[in-house]
């Protein structure tokens, strides 16, 4: 059985496939670049709680080439994006008594600022400005259950599915769209390895499946994303390391514009440092961290720099 203070604060309910910026109809999809993970993403907590969590994300990056990039049901000749998003959780660790199990749920609302400029030279003819901007809440994520199983005192599995639901703003005549219009889901394991001392590795899997959108008759190709943490502990709670990602799209996107660009599918990878600190705060279990991931050996699909800063209360 998993001691208590072996256990940091649950992170993976909250932030798997949270980012979410665009669909692949605006060349991202939901996952930012190694931004998927974060510390302790396999843990479920022996303990029943509550866990919060904050999480600010800043993505600056662009889409260039001879290629276009499908948005608002239009095609683009480029795409340059900033974004801003903010994801509150709140975790609920149910009481499943003593065992290799536990179990717990999670609702998250994000807000989100986007700052858009694209070249659109779509086939519809509409007429949308080549830059937009503005803050609304974006799509709502929804944890319903979540799995975790502690193989020992070191090591442990997570399973779960978060589901993106259509909540967020979304407007076809306009770039800076906060909402997609379309259900996620977003089946996801986790696998975490303490070492000990403060440190950890811990690699996380999900698969992307989007409904249609509607609006623009344009659903999104599947989206297979992989991430890994690795950390080492200096003492004092403190602990710093790697963060990487890896992006791939694994089917075609579908609809009239799509097609017109070949099923647009896209990949990405990226890479950054990580630094952290987890210990007591008031009568809370705190973590905080930030992290920066510059992306490379992209694929229609915006590249650039993505940068996190993670605030995680735990209560038990």
């Amino acid at each position: 059985m998993v001691k208590p203070c072996v256990v940091r604060p649950l992170l993976a309910l909250c932030m798997i496939g949270s980012t979410q910026l665009y669909a692949t109809e605006g060349g991202v999809g939901r996952p930012v670049t190694g931004q998927q993970l974060y510390s302790n993403a396999g843990i479920i907590p022996p303990e029943p709680g509550w866990v919060v969590s904050v999480t600010s994300i800043w993505y600056d990056g662009s889409l260039k080439g001879n290629r276009g990039a499908p948005i608002s049901g239009e095609i683009s000749a480029g795409i340059d994006m900033k974004v801003s998003y903010t994801m509150t959780n709140l975790t609920r660790i149910w009481d499943t008594g003593k065992g290799p199990w536990n179990f717990a749920s999670a609702i998250g609302i994000p807000l989100q600022y986007t700052d858009i400029d694209a070249a659109i030279t779509g086939p519809r003819g509409r007429t949308l400005g080549t830059g937009d901007s503005g803050t609304q809440f974006a799509d709502a994520l929804v944890t319903p259950i979540a799995a975790g199983y502690h193989f020992d005192e070191l090591n442990h599995i997570a399973f779960s599915l978060p589901i993106y639901v259509p909540t967020g703003a979304y407007n076809e005549n306009r770039l800076a769209n906060p909402g997609q219009n379309n259900y996620t889901f977003v089946p996801t394991v986790a696998f975490t390895h303490l070492d000990g001392k403060g440190g950890e590795f811990t690699l996380s899997s999900g698969l992307e499946f989007y409904t249609e959108n509607t609006t623009t008759d344009y659903r999104n190709g599947n989206i297979f994303t992989l991430d890994a943490l690795w950390t080492h502990g200096f003492g004092n709670g403190w602990s710093a390391g790697l963060a990487a990602g890896y992006i791939q799209q694994v089917t075609d996107d579908k609809g009239q514009t799509a097609d017109a660009l070949n099923g647009f599918r896209g990949r990405s990878v990226g890479a950054g440092p990580v630094i952290g600190w987890a210990g007591k705060f008031a009568d809370a279990q705190a973590n905080i961290s930030a992290r920066w991931v510059p992306e490379f050996d992209t694929r229609n699909r915006p590249e650039g720099n993505g940068f996190a800063v993670n605030l995680t209360l735990a209560f038990f």
